[in-house]
């Protein structure tokens, strides 16, 4: 499990990365204001998933 876990770090972190980049790209389009607060939220929920991840890296490498 502890070996698994540093390799999902950095791809919680592209994935955080890449829907900020459509969530912005979007608003500055103009487009639909409906689908940029869906990205924004799933922003936030792979935030929190990131953080949690990095959390229970840190745990496993510790201990």
């Amino acid at each position: 499990m502890s070996a698994i876990l540093p390799t999902l770090v950095p791809i919680a972190l592209i994935a955080v990365a890449i829907v900020l980049i459509l969530g912005l790209y979007n608003m500055l389009k103009g487009d639909n204001p409906n689908r940029s607060q869906t990205l924004m939220r799933w922003r936030v929920i792979l935030q929190f998933v990131a953080i949690i991840l990095i959390m229970a890296t840190l745990y496993a490498t510790s201990a």
